[in-house]
Formats: C-alpha cells, structure tokens, sequence
C-alpha cells in the first residue's frame, strides 16, 4: 500500500494520468468511467419485485451505534455495540459468525477485535459480500479546533452498517436467489499514516482467516461514508482497477434509479486505501468502495473530525444507497 502523497489523509492518494495505480500492483491504465452512449445499462434486468428500503429504519440503525459513545477499541462502547449488532442480525441471517481475535495496531498495541458475519442463502454458489467498518477512530486528528477530542464517526462507519443492517432485514423478510454475506469489520480506523498496513486491521484478519474456509464471492461492495447530506460518490481508482464491470453495473443501476446526482462517473483521479484493498489483494474478491469524495479527490469535510455526527446524516443518502443496493441483490447481481 502506497502512503505518499497521502497530504495528511490516509485514505486517499491523488494520481496524474498515465501513472500506474498502486505502484507496481496497477500498471494498467484504468477503464474510463464514462456511461454508455445511450445511457442505458446493457444488462439483463429480472423482473422481479425488489424490497422498498426502509430509510427510517436505517438512520435509527445509525443513531443507535452513536449512542454507545465513540466505538474505540478497548472501550465499553467497542463490547456494547458489538453486542447490539450481534443482536440485530442473530434473528435475520441463516447463519452469523464472530470472530473475537486481538490484533496489532500502531506501534505493536494489541487491540481487541470483533469482526461479525452474517451469511444469508449459505448453499448459494453465486454470491456477493457486502462489507463496512463499525469501529470509530479515537481522534480527530482533521479537526480545526481540538485534535484530541474524541468523535462520533456517525457517517465514517456507522453510516454504512445503519444501511446494511437495513439490508439484513429485507433479505429476511424476503430472500432474493443469490447468496449474500454481511461482514462487519473492526479496527479499520485505528491506523497512522507513519505505518503502512496499520488500517483496516479487522479486514486484514478477516482476509487471512475468512468466516467459510475457501471463502469466495462474485464480487464486494464496500460502504464507508454514505450517510452524508448531499453525498457524491465517484469511481474510485483501485474499485476500477479490481472490480470495474460490477461497479459499473451499480452506477448504472443507480443512474437508472435517478440518483445521478450521488453517483457520479467523471473520473476525478482518486485511489484509496480502504478495506476493499485487502479483500481485493488478499482474499482475491473483486471489490469496489463506496464512499463520499468532494469534485477536488478530498474527504468531505466533517471527515476525522468532531462534525461527523448525527447533524451531517441525511436519510436520503442513506436511501439512494440502500435501494440502490437492493436494486442490484434482487434484479441484476451479477448482470455486469
């Protein structure tokens, strides 16, 4: 994983075109990310009745992972919202899986670790993993005023699994024909830029020490950041990489859906180094990510600061990403 010119942010490395992603992992150019002519998708739509994505359900779903307080590894909020999303999706999943391990975080502090797994329509061969972190992390080091102070981590983690909880329920209430797995990871945001491989720790277990020995799915749609008011979501330079054809489809699906003014295809020139980079180089998973970028390549800009709280998340963002996740589950998942 590459750590410069990262200009503070560990996420994001902005490239020139023509230079190769990743360094030598991605010395391909990348697919232009431009809608088809028609702009129309060319997939093969199933008709099929899809789920109508409760957005209530998903903001209460966030509100609640916030009120435990910030969800630090090695705090009592980590354990109690563990426990509370354990909850949550025991009743809805065929099967759920815990992985309760420590691993180790900057400068070799060993940090507990809860991922949690829940797999619907396990005999599936065709399936999908869906994946976001629900940890916060312990400073935000992006605040204008006070760098110490602790943050909510509304949008950057509990954001995406207020969706896929929601998700979780209506693949319940009515489960489409491919397989599908929910992995909630721990530890992704503990990380220091000084030291590579420091984030996404729970991913990177979960990568080595997958739930299903020889775990394979289609392809993964990483969510981080998707609860913002007036979220954008560009193509992001590894997802073209990894996982172009089905990101592609979700666009599109999305588009045809009329959220274009979330899903964006101009290519803005941004590589991040998220989770999906390990579920695509070490569990050999094509995945894409899905997370909110300004037109300038930059985080939105209460990220890593005391402003992510409740006040940013916006339950149509919330929704535009929900249905179109439903929309791609029981329509078209692997129409790409």
């Amino acid at each position: 994983m590459i750590k410069q010119p990262f200009v503070n942010m560990y996420k994001i490395l902005s490239f020139a075109a023509g230079v190769a992603l990743c360094m030598s992992a991605c010395k391909q150019p990348t697919k232009t990310n431009q809608p088809e002519e028609s702009g129309k998708p060319t997939a093969t739509v199933q008709n099929v009745n899809v789920p109508v994505f409760q957005t209530d359900s998903a903001y209460a779903y966030t509100a609640k992972q916030v009120s435990f307080g910030p969800r630090i590894p090695n705090t009592p909020a980590q354990q109690k919202c563990a426990d509370w999303l354990i909850a949550q999706l025991k009743p809805l999943a065929d099967t759920v899986y815990i992985q309760r391990t420590t691993v180790k975080g900057p400068k070799k502090v060993p940090l507990p670790c809860i991922n949690i797994i829940a797999s619907f329509n396990p005999a599936a061969t065709q399936r999908v993993l869906l994946l976001s972190h629900w940890d916060t992390r312990p400073h935000a080091d992006q605040d204008a005023f006070d760098r110490n102070k602790q943050l909510d981590g509304a949008d950057d983690g509990a954001s995406g699994v207020g969706v896929l909880i929601e998700v979780a329920r209506q693949l319940h209430a009515d489960k489409p024909k491919a397989g599908v797995d929910i992995l909630l990871t721990d530890v992704e945001d503990y990380g220091i830029s000084e030291e590579e491989n420091s984030y996404c720790l729970g991913t990177q277990y979960w990568a080595k020490n997958p739930h299903v020995r020889g775990y394979k799915a289609n392809y993964g749609i990483l969510l981080d950041m998707v609860g913002g008011r007036a979220s954008q979501f560009f193509m992001e330079g590894g997802s073209q990489q990894y996982a172009y054809g089905p990101m592609k489809m979700f666009w599109d699906v999305a588009n045809r859906l009329g959220y274009s003014d979330y899903f964006r295809y101009e290519n803005i020139g941004t590589s991040i180094t998220d989770d999906h980079v390990y579920v695509n180089t070490m569990a050999n998973i094509p995945t894409f990510d899905i997370i909110a970028l300004q037109q300038n390549g930059n985080f939105v800009p209460h990220w890593h600061t005391a402003n992510d709280n409740m006040t940013v998340i916006d339950k149509r963002t919330l929704q535009v990403v929900g249905q179109t996740i439903l929309e791609v589950l029981y329509r078209q998942p692997f129409e790409y």
